[in-house]
């Protein structure tokens, strides 16, 4: 679910105007990501470069979908970015408060960036909470991360990729499409790409992620990445020919993302909401255990402590005359039965051998 520690270093190998990555015997190159002209390269919910969670939020640029809910109103005239800027240092937080700002600033973007990865609203709001809730349990490992944002970013997406989702009766009918047509059209496109290709468009070419950030968190090669990258493009290109242009692919899946009223949960519900998950699985568990150890112990109590062997079954004895059954009486046997019927005593006579 996290991207490999030493995968991000790889970040530094291509420039942020271009980047390489071997197709066979074609030599492939990626045209940089439309940034507008100040804004640093790097957004903080985008790749490894972010800074430490304990800082608070700052204003976002309006290159990416998803930013806090107050820049809506600041920027009237641009779309919600996809990645916040970095988050500027101030003093140090208590955990639940570096935590807050953390997710009060990532999680809008996050949650725009899930609906483009799965087509649900409420999966998406569902995969970021779970994926918040997943970095509050295990926040001093996330809390030194170099990016803390895209530890949580991989976990959502994660989530929201999950093909168990189609099992629940809650998911297995779709959801109302976007009302404009046109991102219909696009997030067609999107859901019926293949969820790698998918994951590794929405983050070179939405995020706006370098090459080997973006296969380091798919935790995949380069070259591979390269692929799913260039295969998504060229299916969005078949079916869109206007987005062909990766620029204008990155406008509209910010237009796509922010046209739907996507709000994430309040820092604290999220957070008592992970802290009554995690008491409850651990009284799951425990009762578990209850249960089996007086299951062991009753089967100790009763299991008998000799060996008892089975009594086997019946066999047929073979040799053995049968029994003959009992036929007609002759004639010296009928005359016998006569007699004993007719000399039969009454009283104690009978008891008495007559003579002869």
């Amino acid at each position: 679910m996290t991207r490999q520690a030493n995968s991000a270093g790889r970040a530094d190998e291509m420039t942020d105007t271009q980047e390489t990555a071997p197709t066979g015997s074609v030599t492939v190159r990626f045209p940089g990501k439309p940034r507008p002209p100040g804004t640093k390269p790097a957004p903080a919910c985008a790749g490894p470069r972010a800074h430490a969670p304990a800082h608070a939020p700052a204003h976002a640029p309006a290159d990416a979908v998803g930013e806090p809910e107050h820049a809506a109103a600041a920027l009237p005239s641009e779309q919600p970015p996809l990645a916040p800027e970095p988050l500027l240092a101030r003093d140090a937080l208590t955990p639940a408060q570096a935590f807050d700002a953390l997710y009060a600033f990532c999680a809008p973007a996050l949650v725009r960036q899930a609906y483009l990865l799965c087509g649900r609203r409420e999966l998406a709001r569902e995969s970021v909470e779970r994926a918040f809730q997943v970095a509050w349990q295990r926040w001093p490992e996330v809390a030194v991360d170099r990016d803390p944002a895209g530890w949580v970013r991989a976990t959502a997406y994660e989530y929201a990729l999950s093909p168990w989702h189609r099992f629940r009766p809650r998911y297995r009918h779709p959801e109302p499409a976007p009302a404009d047509a046109s991102d219909r059209a696009l997030l067609d496109v999107l859901l019926s790409l293949p969820a790698p290709h998918r994951r590794a468009l929405l983050l070179y070419d939405g995020v706006g992620l370098d090459l080997p950030e973006t296969a380091a968190e798919t935790e995949a090669s380069t070259p591979a990445t390269a692929n799913r990258l260039l295969r998504a493009r060229e299916a969005v290109a078949a079916r869109l020919p206007e987005l062909a242009d990766p620029a204008a692919l990155h406008r509209r899946l910010a237009e796509v993302a922010s046209a739907e009223r996507l709000r994430a949960a309040k820092p604290p519900a999220v957070r008592t909401g992970g802290e009554q998950r995690a008491r409850f699985w651990t009284r799951a568990a425990i009762a578990s255990t209850a249960v089996i150890i007086g299951a062991t112990a009753l089967t100790l109590h009763t299991a008998p402590t000799r060996y008892e062997p089975p009594v086997p079954p019946g066999e047929t004895v073979q040799g053995v005359p049968p029994k003959a059954a009992q036929g007609a009486l002759s004639d010296a046997e009928l005359r016998l039965r006569a007699k004993l019927r007719s000399a039969t005593g009454h009283g104690p006579q009978r008891m008495l051998p007559e003579p002869r």
